[in-house]
């Protein structure tokens, strides 16, 4: 068939479908030799879906999918740096680049890769004789860089989101043009390929200039005409970079080819042949769902995993072979195949979730995948129907002290490596019992440190994704409500079962996981910022805080009445009394009887009263920000001065969070029960519940803060130039932005202006919306709106920063820090509403991310330095630590602390800002803040 009028030619990415089905997806290996095929499931899956959806006006006549070919290309001789910052494929991707060619051919799609070309190369090439034939050309791929070649019979296809880009749409994306994306691109140029553009000029910026200049040569000619010095700089110094980076950028469309047109015409895949090769891969699934299509009967592919003498078949769970170690003899010979193997996965029973409070009842252990074993030392036998029975330990258990002799020796020993699920854990159960477990490896760890911002971390998830494997409900075993029972009142027999699989679960992980820090470049991640970190946090939350209960109680009674008194003032304004803390009858007040603007009923039948519209109402009515304040107070009252004094411990009198060390994305701590993190600072009644934060008779509390750390690091990672030259010279920054921005000089400057600076500069971290300011300042939108813009006028390398960060979220997949941990951003694909949320999660990704490892890496660093001072590390609240010290070595502390927190970052990364640390003390947090 000639190609011509009426043909459709489809051109589709391969290079990107591999990696977008690499990164998408969790690891996936061939059962019978372990083989990585995670990608190539996922890139079968892709073609079958542009295969299956191009039916009537959209079929394609003919298709060829196009391959980079490994190797230099053309471009390297251009510029020696092209593509230089990017890392080497991962490991196990490697060795499924040819197995995607295979697969291609197997579907009976034209395969095509050309040595010394991209395959953007040979896309355009093709693009254009099929535009030049008469036809139609779809070219399958989100990559900006084809936007050059949009227009005249060829538009893109994004498969991700089932979106057609055409010229309008790549106007939208670049502000110009087809014809003139690559004068823009060769302008802003591109991190992610090393492509040097003019320092300083993002695609935004470089729009306005090719429109107004006409095309990129008569911009260079005539850069001294530019009014704005650094840009009119940044182009002139920066000219023969700029033509080398458009030559970069620019696709060739001449190439010389050796197949025609008319060889890519659409055949239908070969049964046999795909049938073939997916039995060869194992994909089950897929294989069924394409037999099913063609009315054949799906290949028979075995489900035991083929044995070999290099790899001895696994063991499939079977709770039944679990063992019960029932005396000192039984738990010996576990002992001793631990040393045998010189590791073992451990997990503690108890008898509630509180390490500081519960009891221990039972320990599991693992050496080998399927054997596992439940050590029950405090099971309480069943009294029966008999309501006046005594308990009575069940039998069949060791002494619990007994049993710990034994343990203790293999729990501490160097030798030995304890892995465990939330290892942090289990190893203040056994501190508590005088056991200081080392060295360790944590499963929930290693799946943070690979996985992170995929999925949550937690057993049951991890073993479900990964393993395949659904693990015994911990409900089925003690029930819920109020007839739910603690884990010593279990059966035995029932809880070797439920024990035992979670250690068996966890050894499994921690092989699965364990090899692939190596390949997915995050072994430092998991070595230097997670795995250590854990020793330090049990520390911390073992010792505490002293907490004054009786300041908290007449702080109690302080919100009450204050909240009485709001009570009667909006009782006032509504005209009317009406219960407050009712959003149903808040709600009615606001727009029924008041008729205030933006009412909306949700599903309910009742209006939406949440803390977004009473800000938005508060710009013109007073009622609403007194409800705003009243809320405040309740949640302050109910969250805080009531609930931290149950929070109380009654052995120790103080307060003991635990930190979560996996629960955000960006590697920051969240503080559960309770939450210390979340005390509203800018408040009065907030600040003053830090007043019953107090040291101890002798001490006092000593707090280390980061200034302005993120702002610091935007600064960094963004280049810009004017932030980091007034945090060398220690300017306040709040106030040299709102200079920046607003022409007023630093001296006598009003505080308003610079609190609105202060808010926009924290803002853009966040990536704060036109509304959001307006919230936070209170001011009109449109005027909100106004400074954002300003300030992206004043600071153009931020907005560089945030296109350019976007753009690799959406190609890899995930940000990185500066210390290599990557997040990853499944949401920065989403639509609709919760769009804009991907996008200023990404952008705030690397940013807090790198904040988070600057604050790991000095309390790893900390029990060291500090070791032998009279001083304990408390808590950490985001970049603040909290110490309590002998109050005659205060100076000595805060030296020692103040030097590790401001030298965190070294060696690893170099920044080129100054990170600075503020320190205060005083009898309580309060005062030391």
């Amino acid at each position: 068939m000639s190609f011509g009028e009426g043909c459709h030619l489809h051109l589709i990415d391969g290079s990107a479908f591999i990696f977008r089905a690499y990164h998408a997806l969790p690891p996936l290996t061939r059962k019978s030799d372990g083989l990585p095929i995670g990608a190539v499931s996922g890139f079968c899956n892709m073609l079958m879906k542009v295969v299956e959806e191009s039916a009537g006006h959209d079929a394609p006549t003919h298709v060829a999918v196009v391959f980079d070919h490994k190797g230099k290309t053309f471009r390297d001789d251009i510029y020696d740096k092209y593509k230089a910052n990017r890392p080497p494929a991962p490991e196990d991707l490697r060795p499924q680049f040819p197995l995607t060619r295979d697969a291609t051919r197997a579907f009976n799609l034209a395969c095509i890769e050309v040595e010394g070309f991209e395959a953007d190369d040979i896309i355009a090439t093709l693009a254009r004789q099929g535009r030049e034939a008469g036809g139609r050309v779809s070219i399958i791929s989100s990559d900006k860089d084809l936007m050059q070649l949009i227009g005249g019979g060829v538009e893109m296809v994004d498969p991700m989101k089932n979106k057609r880009i055409d010229s309008e749409g790549v106007e939208e994306k670049f502000g110009v043009g087809p014809n003139r994306v690559v004068d823009v691109q060769a302008l802003a140029g591109d991190s992610v390929d090393n492509v040097p553009g003019a320092p300083g000029i993002g695609i935004k910026t470089a729009a306005l200039l090719i429109n107004e200049y006409g095309d990129l040569e008569s911009l260079l000619e005539r850069a001294e005409e530019i009014k704005q010095p650094k840009r009119r700089q940044s182009l002139i110094e920066n000219a023969d970079l700029i033509r080398i980076s458009k030559r970069l950028v620019e696709l060739d469309q001449n190439m010389d080819l050796d197949f025609t047109l008319e060889s890519l015409e659409m055949k239908a895949p070969v049964a046999d042949d795909l049938l073939g090769f997916l039995a060869d891969m194992e994909l089950r699934t897929l294989s069924t769902r394409i037999a099913n299509k063609l009315g054949l009967e799906a290949p028979a592919i075995p489900d035991a995993p083929a044995v070999s003498s290099a790899a001895p078949e696994t063991k499939g769970f079977d709770p039944d072979t679990y063992e019960w170690v029932k005396d000192a003899a039984g738990l010996q010979t576990w002992i001793d195949k631990i040393y045998a193997r010189g590791w073992v996965a451990v997990d503690t029973e108890t008898t509630g979730l509180n390490e500081m409070l519960v009891d221990l009842v039972g320990i599991s252990l693992c050496v080998e995948a399927g054997e596992a074993c439940y050590i029950p030392l405090a099971h309480i036998a069943d009294g029966g129907d008999d309501l006046f029975a005594t308990e009575a330990v069940a039998e069949d258990q060791i002494n619990l002290e007994d049993a710990l002799t034994m343990l203790r020796p293999m729990l501490e020993d160097p030798a030995i490596v304890k892995i465990g699920q939330n290892m942090k854990y289990d190893a203040k159960i056994f501190a508590r019992y005088g056991a200081r477990v080392a060295p360790i490896d944590d499963t929930m760890l290693l799946s943070y440190a690979l996985h992170g911002g995929l999925h949550n971390h937690g057993m049951d998830t991890l073993s479900e994704r990964y393993l395949d494997h659904k693990p015994i409900p911990i409900k089925s075993l003690l029930g819920t409500g109020k007839s739910a029972i603690t884990f010593d009142k279990v059966p035995v027999a029932d809880a070797v079962k439920y024990a035992a699989e979670d250690a068996d679960i966890t050894l499994r992980l921690w092989q699965m996981f364990k090899p692939q820090l190596h390949e997915k470049q995050v072994t430092k991640v998991y070595e230097k910022l997670e795995r250590p970190l854990v020793p330090v946090l049990a520390e911390m939350e073992m010792h505490g805080i002293e907490v004054d209960r009786d300041a908290l109680s007449r702080m109690s009674n302080t919100f009450a009445q204050k909240m009485a008194g709001l009570e009667a003032e909006i009782h006032e304004k509504a005209g009317r009394p009406f219960n407050v803390g009712s959003p149903k009858q808040l709600g009615e007040i606001l727009f029924d009887d008041l008729e205030l603007p933006g009412g909306k009923k949700g599903k309910t039948g009742a209006y939406s009263t949440g803390a977004d519209i009473l800000e938005d109402l508060a710009t013109e009515h007073e009622m609403p920000a007194l409800v705003l304040d009243w809320r405040q107070l309740s949640k302050l009252k109910s969250t805080y001065t009531d609930a931290l004094q149950d929070h109380i411990n009654p052995d120790t009198g103080r307060v003991h969070t635990s930190y979560s060390i996996a629960g955000a994305s960006t590697g920051r701590l969240a503080s559960t029960d309770p939450n210390l993190q979340n005390i509203p600072v800018r408040s009065e009644e907030g600040r003053r519940i830090r007043e019953a934060f107090i040291a101890p008779e002798g001490k006092v509390l000593v707090s280390l803060d980061y200034s302005q750390i993120e702002l610091r690091i935007l600064a960094d990672i963004a280049g810009i130039d004017a932030l980091k030259d007034a945090f060398r010279q220690g300017h306040d920054i709040h106030a040299m932005t709102a200079s920046e921005m607003f022409d007023v000089p630093l001296e006598g400057m009003d505080p308003m202006i610079r609190r609105q600076a202060k808010a926009i500069n924290f803002g853009v971290i966040y990536g704060i919306s036109g509304f959001g300011l307006a919230r936070n300042l209170r001011i009109p939108r449109k005027e909100a709106q106004g400074f954002i813009d300003r300030y992206f006028e004043r600071f153009p390398g931020i907005h560089t920063y945030m296109d350019q960060t976007v753009e690799f979220a959406k190609e890899h997949g995930y940000v990185q820090t500066l210390f290599g941990r990557k997040i990853h951003t499944p949401g920065i694909a989403e639509k609709g509403p919760r769009a804009g949320f991907g996008k200023r999660a990404a952008i705030n990704a690397p940013i807090q991310g790198t904040a988070a490892d600057v604050i790991r890496r000095a309390m790893i660093r900390m029990p060291d330095a500090i070791q032998g001072l009279p001083a304990k590390m408390l808590l950490q609240v985001h970049d603040e630590l909290i110490f309590e010290v002998d109050q005659n070595a205060v100076d000595d502390v805060v030296g020692v602390v103040r030097h590790i927190m401001e030298n965190a970052a070294d060696p690893a990364v170099k920044l080129s800002v100054p990170l600075v640390v503020d320190a205060g003390q005083g009898a309580n947090w309060a005062e030391a803040h």
